[in-house]
Formats: structure tokens, C-alpha cells, sequence
């Protein structure tokens, strides 16, 4: 009886030890961003919009994917927090820091991380907006 008693309880601490790295589950809202792709200036532009709404210190973000084409690299990352439900593609330029790990592997072994305290720039004009990854503290997988 003992030993069903405590594999049950192993069995019981793993689902939940994996269920609680996961990402939390939110639900987008927004029309903007069910009807357009991240890659848009639409969905981007909405994005700002939505970003500057929230309270910054409850986002958190999630990475998702990591892509490379004709020499650049950007990654994909969920943001959510404050209602906010969404993708942010964070372009790759000069900074790198905290994520040399997940561009050497090109996010194999890193989806579903959190990213602690991500921080990117915008770049905005009237033909396109573009958020610049700058740095993170820490990955969490």
C-alpha cells in the first residue's frame, strides 16, 4: 500500500511541476489581431497601441519560434499580461544579449521559455514598424 502511495504522489508532483512551466493561458480579444499576421504593419501598430495601455511590469513573454531569412534573424514571442494576448516579432540586430543560447540553436530546445524582462525598441514610420530586440536578464524553461 505504501509504495502505491508514494509512486501516486510522484506521479501527481511531476504533472504538476510540468503543467506549472508551461506558459499561463490567455485568450486574445483583439480584432486586429485575429484578422492580421504579427508580421504586419497593422498588427504591429496595434501592438504599440496595446502595449502602451498595460501595466509594463505585469507582462510577461514566452518564446514561440525562432526564424532566419537573407541573413537577418528575428524570433517570435508571446506577449500577455493586463489583458494582452499576442505575438510580438522581435527583429535581431546588433544586441544579442541573454539570447546567444537560442540563436546558436535557432530555438530548438528553447520553445515555451519565459524570457525574464525582455526589453526592444520600436522603430516606426509610415511605411513599417519594427521592434528591436535589445536584451534579457534570463530564460526560464
Amino acid at each position: 500500500m505504501e509504495k502505491y502511495s508514494i509512486k501516486a504522489i510522484t506521479a501527481f508532483s511531476l504533472i504538476i511541476f510540468i503543467v506549472s512551466c508551461d506558459r499561463p493561458v490567455c485568450k486574445n480579444t483583439n480584432i486586429i489581431f485575429e484578422k492580421f499576421t504579427p508580421e504586419t504593419k497593422e498588427y504591429k501598430d496595434e501592438l504599440i497601441k496595446q502595449i502602451e495601455k498595460v501595466d509594463k511590469t505585469k507582462l510577461t513573454y514566452w518564446m514561440k519560434s525562432y526564424h532566419e531569412n537573407d541573413n537577418s534573424q528575428s524570433i517570435n514571442v508571446n506577449i500577455q499580461g493586463d489583458s494582452l494576448c499576442a505575438v510580438i516579432v522581435l527583429k535581431i540586430a546588433s544586441s544579442k544579449n541573454g539570447i546567444e543560447g537560442i540563436l546558436k540553436n535557432k530555438g530548438n530546445g528553447y520553445i515555451g521559455a519565459e524570457l525574464k524582462n525582455l526589453k526592444f525598441e520600436i522603430e516606426k514610420d509610415s511605411a513599417s514598424t519594427e521592434f528591436i530586440f535589445e536584451e534579457i536578464s534570463g530564460i526560464i524553461d
